[in-house]
């Protein structure tokens, strides 16, 4: 594995954020993107941004990445436009949909996205760290979607960011494959990186997020560490056995969402786990085997949106 040391290109050390959005809206057409969206990253930070589909992330990553304008508001990489070249020495993205070079192999692939930079990693390292020696001399498009997905991130590290921005980074991978770039991405910021996610899989947020941004219809609805945003709903998991369809407790009081196990337990998330029990009770509904859990990440994310949407 790459050396921690030799994983981020060093630069003048500063409490400035690397990348920050003030009050920012981005409209399209008559559909607006974002609206009046503030966030700073910090160094050494890792920040998962998470929302539903639709919700303004891509928008927001295209904004801190100089790849789109904002129509108001300010943007910030680096404490310069993202749109300025000076910047792109400093970040390395990785976006979401699948892009790389279909005809070049990926040795080639690696070599010019290398030669942008003042000092990359040699790809001998880079291919080896990422597990894909046996496809260096491979065309791009005949790689398997997991091959793609990791070459995206090897060539998002390649130059030795300050900060990296990855936009769904696991999407298609198996789960060994996943923890492989999971371990890559934290040695990445043990060596003093910074990571900005986004994903789909709420595990991977709480694995690699120090921070968690929640967004939904253009909005930044909350802002903290994990234990924050669970402590910013009263969510909990009232679970039991029952012979009803999901569809018999979806009116209880407080429901954000129910779900029923392959072990057939049915899972009701809850923001009053009381007066979903006395519910269930009074209502004479048929259940055994009662259990109640505090919420993880995903049920308080599911219940942020689901107040949002009221």
């Amino acid at each position: 594995m790459t050396s921690p040391a030799a994983l981020v290109q060093r630069h003048p050390t500063t409490t400035a954020p690397l990348a920050s959005a003030e009050a920012v809206t981005k409209s399209f057409g008559r559909t607006a993107a974002l609206t009046g969206v503030s966030l700073q990253i910090h160094p050494g930070e890792s920040v998962g941004l998470l929302g539903p589909n639709g919700a303004g992330k891509s928008t927001l990553i295209g904004l801190l990445s100089g790849l789109r304008r904002p129509d108001s508001g300010t943007v910030r990489l680096f404490g310069e436009n993202p749109s300025h070249p000076r910047t792109r020495l400093r970040l390395g993205i990785t976006p979401q949909a699948t892009a790389v070079p279909q005809n070049l192999t990926v040795h080639e692939a690696v070599q010019f996205v290398a030669r942008h930079y003042p000092d990359p990693i040699p790809s001998a390292q880079l291919l080896k760290d990422f597990g894909l020696v046996e496809a260096e001399r491979k065309q791009c498009g005949g790689l398997s979607g997991g091959q793609q997905r990791r070459l995206l991130v090897a060539l998002a590290l390649v130059g030795r960011p300050e900060l990296v921005i990855l936009d769904e980074p696991t999407t298609g991978l198996d789960v060994d494959a996943r923890e492989t770039l999971w371990s890559q991405l934290r040695t990445y910021r043990s060596s003093g990186g910074t990571l900005l996610i986004t994903s789909h899989y709420l595990e991977e947020i709480q694995a690699l997020s120090s921070r968690v941004v929640v967004i939904d219809r253009g909005t930044v609805i909350a802002d903290g560490t994990v234990d924050d945003i669970r402590s910013r709903v009263a969510v909990s998991k009232v679970s039991f056995l029952t012979d009803l369809p999901a569809s018999s407790f979806l009116c209880l009081p407080g429901t954000v969402d129910v779900t029923v196990a392959d072990t057939g337990r049915t899972t009701v998330v809850t923001q009053d786990a009381d007066a979903t029990v006395r519910q269930l009770v009074q209502d004479g509904l048929p259940f055994s085997q009662l259990e109640v859990h505090g919420a993880t990440l995903e049920e308080a994310f599911l219940s942020l949106t689901a107040k949002e949407q009221q």
